[in-house]
């Protein structure tokens, strides 16, 4: 089993996430008979996580060192094209993903043939405000809208897959991605677990407030067209009613006259028209962006270095 693990700035977590890893490592030989290798990406950090991983770890690890910060959505995907494992398991180097949910996960998919992707859905959300879950229950139901396939709302990467649906995922080559509709978009038979997070053992989140703004807007712009879709509605609407207002303007000058200027209504049908008009091209300027990334084709990462465990080394 693989053991996927992108980070960012993680010095003060090295000794904790060690000490999850041997635990693992020797819980599932002792259920399963499966091995252990853990695969950390550095995103870009700027302090001594490396040097401190590689101090700490033992057993079979690699360490894909990204040549800058390519945001955590490209980081795991490295990390799981570097992966080898017949499972591949993905978690965060916080260590808020509790120990006992991934062995649950290593047992769902162990015990039922079936079952390709054992993923879990954050059930806890106290620090949330009461805004931001609103905005996330319409931004869930405005990506799902229409589609062939459902996205789990608080679903997150922290999930395991057998190697048939993480050969599906690699095949994926986007550019600009939105891991959490990926996943959906594969199919396969998933199960969920639903799990409450620990607290982070040190350090605080990378994600901004403009970070899960830019990640949501990822998604919108790669999974679903319905914001072009009402906008076309919103302006369709109007353009009906601005007819209606004109004809009412002639109808009304030709009964009483032209003596009123009109000039406050013309500057309202003016800003509204050009305001609508420019969030349009806004909006539209967000989805050529996307396919004008997806055309350039650019490595989708760059690798700086690849360090290993010495037993890694030997073997190899």
């Amino acid at each position: 089993m693989s053991l996927v693990v992108p980070f960012l700035n993680e010095r003060d977590t090295v000794q904790q996430f060690a000490a999850f890893g041997e635990k693992l490592r020797a819980e599932i030989k002792q259920r399963h008979q499966l091995d252990l290798e853990i695969v950390l990406v550095d995103d870009g950090s700027r302090d001594d996580s490396i040097e401190r991983y590689k101090e700490t770890l033992t057993g079979a690890w690699r360490i894909v060192e990204l040549s800058r910060n390519f945001g955590k959505e490209i980081a795991l995907f490295a990390g799981i094209e570097e992966s080898r494992g017949d499972f591949v398991m993905m978690v965060d180097a916080d260590l808020q993903h509790p120990y006992d949910v991934c062995l649950e996960m290593i047992d769902a998919l162990m015990t039922d043939p079936q079952l390709d992707v054992v993923y879990t859905i954050r059930d806890d959300r106290r620090d949330e405000s009461m805004r931001k879950a609103v905005l996330g229950d319409m931004f869930y139901w405005l990506i799902n809208a229409r589609q062939r396939f459902n996205i789990p709302a608080n679903a997150g990467d922290f999930r395991i897959m057998r190697r048939t649906a993480v050969d599906a995922l690699l095949k994926v080559r986007d550019k600009r991605r939105f891991n959490k509709g990926l996943y959906a978009w594969l199919g396969f038979r998933q199960k969920a677990i639903h799990y409450i997070p620990d607290q982070r053992v040190a350090g605080a989140t990378k994600w901004s407030k403009l970070a899960l703004l830019t990640l949501s807007l990822e998604g919108i712009t790669s999974f679903t067209a319905i914001p072009l879709r009402l906008v076309s509605i919103m302006g369709l609407l109007v353009g009906l009613g601005g007819v209606a207002y004109g004809a009412h303007i002639i109808v009304m000058a030709l009964i009483y006259g032209t003596d009123v200027p009109g000039y406050p209504s013309l500057m309202s049908a003016v800003t509204v028209l050009g305001g609508f008009n420019l969030a349009l091209l806004g909006l539209l300027g967000e989805y050529i962006w996307v396919a004008v990334g997806e055309v350039k084709d650019r490595p989708l990462y760059l690798v700086r270095r690849l360090h290993q465990s010495e037993k890694k080394e030997n073997n190899g």
